[in-house]
């Protein structure tokens, strides 16, 4: 069973490594002929006129995952504090089911939430923006932060617990001063898998975040993420 199982971790790993080079392998030529500077560093995407720079969908990517992340983070940690330590084992397994129920939800559906009501409340006369695109996106990766830095604070011994509140720490101080410090490493991977979710997000980006190639310009504006113009610019290709 040993060599079943690396074999199979082994297949992950290749398929990934495949999929990178096939990319490459089919991307390098295109890039070679714009220029890997002007490619990669170039402030204006115009593919009719032969401008193909995408630096604006690359800022755009790393700031609405930043501000993913700095709304669903604290919430999400303090929510699997919460179901860890505080949660009355009457409202556990509602609670616990409908997160699971909100990672099921499929983006699209996300994304026309965050249409037909953020989009509105935050730009109701300009369309789409950055900051109804990082809220819908924090709203998202909530339950795989909060499902893995859950199950990182119960697997940290109890003995941390107990012995933090025999020196005389509250129980605040035992939890948020021992516990997750212990839980660190798990809490970090939740929030890896958070940014993988927030950045690779597709459908829900493109209806709010007002889908404009251009470098953001402030969190009420539009921008265009790396994943939504590979959608967008799809049929040019």
């Amino acid at each position: 069973m040993k060599v079943v199982f690396l074999i199979a971790a082994c297949a992950s790993v290749l398929a990934v490594f495949l999929i990178c080079v096939f990319l490459f392998a089919n991307g390098l030529p295109a890039m070679g002929k714009i220029g890997p500077l002007k490619f990669l560093f170039g402030t204006e995407w115009r593919p009719t006129n032969d401008k193909f720079g995408i630096l604006p969908m690359i800022v755009a990517s790393i700031y609405v995952t930043a501000g993913a992340i700095l709304i669903g983070v604290p919430i999400a940690l303090f929510t699997s504090v919460f179901m860890a330590r505080y949660c009355p084992k009457k409202i556990y397994k509602p609670l616990k089911s409908g997160i699971e129920l909100m990672a099921g939800v499929p983006s699209i559906v996300y994304g026309y939430f965050g249409l037909v009501l953020l989009v509105p409340l935050i730009r109701q006369l300009f369309g789409g923006s950055m900051l109804a695109a990082c809220i819908l996106l924090g709203i998202m990766i909530l339950p795989t932060i909060i499902g893995v830095t859950e199950s990182a604070v119960r697997s940290v011994p109890e003995s941390y617990y107990e012995g933090s509140l025999a020196l005389g720490a509250t129980k605040e101080r035992s939890i948020f001063f021992v516990m997750l410090p212990a839980a660190k490493s798990g809490i970090l991977a939740g929030v890896v898998l958070g940014i993988g979710r927030a950045i690779g997000e597709t459908m829900a980006v493109i209806m709010v975040a007002g889908n404009q190639p251009r470098m953001p310009k402030g969190l009420l504006q539009g921008v265009r993420t790396m994943t939504a113009n590979i959608v967008t610019e799809m049929g040019y290709a």
